[in-house]
């Protein structure tokens, strides 16, 4: 048994597919595949079910991609650690992140540029519950999203709380000039307003769903989508209003468009930024969670007279 051979059956369970994953590794697909039934033969079990295709693992597959996991993640934080011995800190930070989690990912990005000017990322956009899983197995380095923080606890990862940001309504003055006011508003005031909101089984859609219901309110959705972007134009056109966590979009980003505060309870999972825990987490995760303490404790701070 080799690290290649456990690297390659990551890259099978991340592609799903012989070819895919033979791709991923930088091999051919019939050296893929000899590297795998080799892998089978002095483990001495059947890891993959095969037919025409890839077809899922078997039992013992699924076990094996556990360990398998583990120690690629360890094998390739060893790699970044020398690599930033020799170099300082290198290397690309793999993070997950959920939609509307309050929190302007691009200003952190650049902000940690000006202590770590090597450091690359690769943003992976994931449900609530999928986030959790990929911090699992180690498919992501840094977690940004929604949690329970009693699993969080359990599973001893480490923790930076988001502030509890408010939610705010988002609109184009132009197509509701009559929402131009500086009140906060309830769900009532919204029950006319043609909305644009994410997807439904997108957390905070479930989340505003959950206190539409409890506030007597059928919303007029015309727009759904799990981009972001996507919302932003449909907000931008006048399809409709956005509802958002404030502090998701950059100051200026929007200059068109406003906000008002909407009044809702807080969420019953906190936004939170998570890593593994301290010895499992890799090298670039502790670093840049550090920063993000810094970071969050610094905007935290009340501005000087």
């Amino acid at each position: 048994m080799d690290i290649k051979q456990l690297i390659y059956l990551c890259n099978l369970e991340r592609e799903r597919h012989f070819g895919r994953a033979a791709e991923a590794s930088f091999v051919s697909q019939p050296t893929l595949s000899a590297r795998l039934k080799n892998l089978e033969r002095e483990l001495g079990v059947a890891l993959i079910h095969r037919g025409n295709s890839f077809q899922g693992f078997t039992a013992e597959g699924e076990r094996v991609l556990t360990w398998a996991r583990e120690i690629v993640s360890v094998y390739q934080g060893l790699k970044l650690e020398v690599e930033s011995l020799k170099h300082g800190l290198v290397g690309t930070l793999r993070i997950g992140i959920v939609p509307q989690c309050g929190i302007p990912l691009a200003q952190l990005l650049f902000d940690a540029r000006q202590d770590y000017p090597a450091l690359e990322y690769q943003v992976t956009v994931l449900s609530a519950d999928a986030l959790v899983e990929a911090l699992a197995n180690h498919s992501v380095d840094m977690g940004i999203g929604f949690f329970e923080l009693g699993l969080l606890h359990e599973l001893h990862y480490q923790v930076a709380r988001l502030p509890d940001a408010p939610c705010e309504l988002l609109f184009h003055p132009g197509h509701f000039p009559t929402m131009a006011a500086d009140e906060p508003l309830t769900l009532s005031d919204l029950a006319e307003l043609p909305l644009c909101l994410a997807e439904p089984s997108r957390y905070f859609r479930r989340y505003l769903d959950e206190h539409f219901r409890a506030a007597g309110v059928r919303p007029h959705i015309t727009l759904q989508s799990a981009s972001i972007f996507q919302l932003l134009q449909g907000v931008f056109a006048g399809l409709g209003c956005g509802i958002m966590p404030h502090g998701q979009l950059l100051p200026g980003m929007t200059p068109d468009l406003r906000a008002r505060t909407i009044v809702l309870p807080a969420m019953k999972r906190q936004s939170a930024v998570v890593i593994a825990e301290t010895g499992r987490a890799t090298p670039l995760a502790n670093t840049l969670f550090s920063f993000v303490r810094l970071w969050l404790a610094q905007r935290a701070a009340p501005a000087l007279p």
